[in-house]
């Protein structure tokens, strides 16, 4: 049974040491990064000091966890794994007493981040299995995070960055709040156990609302880019047209802004995307509610 939220703040043993073998539970994704190279790379792009707060999203072992806390950071670390809350307790007993950490037992898609913290990092070994579910929680929070350094399957970074030269739901949404980087590359044989596919580090940077400071933007903006790649292989003009109607309007915009009305959603930058959104808003296509 999961009890939710339940926050320790202080630590015991029980029934002695953690047992050295632990059965990862494939349910929830768990693959326990091993290697050394790829935890150093993680803590130093956080750029990390004794004044940062880190949230840590599934600590596993507390292999991360170790590398924050010598970095002089405080850490939050949300783990759902009931198992893993004993073993986790055992190993940073001193560290819960003193505060330095503050684990916590509940599903990362439940959590709430504590009140009083307004600045955090996220610095995490992902789930890959709900990576875009926090993405989007975490992305668009009112306290966002001030960075982001995830491992995540490479395919997905790859995504992220648009390494093809092609867009997506996915990187057009990352890149609307902040300055996604890939970092590297990290090998399926780095964790334990190993996944089917490689992973790699990356970085979201100056991570922002500056974008959506009109009331509703946000939404707009997101329901344009979700109208947009509705079918991609098709024209972008169609496929707004269909969902918001105004064809020539939408034509009109695009000679505006100099888009070919041939172009595909995968061909258009964030700009693009925020210029269309701000002439649908003017030309009335769209009502900002």
């Amino acid at each position: 049974m999961i009890h939710k939220s339940k926050q320790f703040t202080f630590s015991e043993k029980r029934g002695g040491s953690s047992k050295d073998f632990f059965n990862k539970k494939k349910s929830l994704g768990q693959n326990f990064l091993k290697s050394e190279k790829a935890l150093l790379k993680m803590c130093e792009s956080g750029d990390l000091s004794d004044k940062d707060v880190v949230l840590e999203i599934g600590p596993g072992m507390g292999v991360l966890t170790e590398k924050l806390l010598e970095r002089g950071a405080s850490v939050i670390s949300v783990e759902k794994d009931d198992r893993l809350i004993e073993i986790l307790q055992e190993k940073f007993t001193e560290e819960i007493k003193n505060r330095r950490i503050n684990l916590i037992h509940d599903d990362i898609l439940d959590f709430s981040l504590p009140k009083n913290i307004k600045k955090y990092k996220l610095i995490a070994n992902i789930p890959y299995n709900i990576t875009g579910a926090i993405l989007k929680k975490f992305l668009e929070e009112e306290e966002q995070p001030t960075k982001m350094v995830l491992l995540v399957q490479k395919e997905v970074a790859e995504r992220i960055i648009a390494k093809d030269g092609k867009e997506s739901i996915l990187s057009i949404s990352i890149k609307a709040y902040g300055q996604p980087k890939y970092l590297m590359t990290v090998a399926r044989g780095s964790f334990s156990p190993a996944p089917k596919v490689d992973s790699a580090i990356i970085e979201i940077s100056d991570i922002n609302k500056n974008n959506f400071t009109k009331r509703g933007t946000e939404k707009i903006f997101f329901e344009i880019v979700r109208a947009g790649f509705s079918h991609k292989r098709k024209m972008l003009v169609g496929n707004l047209g269909n969902t918001f109607g105004n064809i020539d309007t939408i034509k009109t915009i695009f000679d505006k802004l100099g888009i070919n009305t041939t172009a595909r959603a995968e061909d258009l930058t964030l700009k693009d995307w925020l210029n269309i959104e701000r002439n649908l808003l003017e030309s009335g296509v769209l009502i900002n509610k």
